[in-house]
């Protein structure tokens, strides 16, 4: 697949013919949900650092804190990225790329649920 960055002048977004509004439409509701999931990591991570400061010890919940923030931030560049390589397949009548970004997603939860079930069963009189 050509990258988008490939496209005329730079502009990818006016190459190939414009998708069916419902399409776009789609992609931007994914595009969405990526960020309310990165949103919902970083209030987490306040949540762990402001409201359990008893629950384990401070470098462990420091730690989770972090990695939520920096999943966070891997998934808002991974939804632009995801979103921007589907509009540019769909506007050029390709088949969607595969991304990465699912399984990376998935293993940094299963890690940071890991660490939380250590953060508790820690905070356990």
């Amino acid at each position: 697949m050509r990258n988008p960055s490939d496209a005329p002048s730079g502009k990818w977004w006016l190459a190939g013919k414009t998708p069916d509004y419902r399409f776009t439409l789609a992609n931007e509701r994914t595009f969405l949900a990526w960020l309310r999931t990165a949103l919902a990591l970083m209030a987490a991570a306040v949540g762990i650092d402001q409201f359990s400061p008893t629950l384990a010890s401070p470098a462990l919940r420091i730690a989770l804190a972090q990695g939520l923030l920096i999943t966070a931030a891997i998934m808002g560049v991974l939804a632009w990225r995801r979103w921007r390589h589907n509009e540019y397949a769909m506007r050029l009548g390709r088949d969607l790329p595969r991304s990465p970004a699912l399984p990376l997603a998935s293993g940094l939860m299963a890690l940071l649920a890991l660490l939380l079930g250590l953060l508790i069963w820690q905070g356990q009189p």
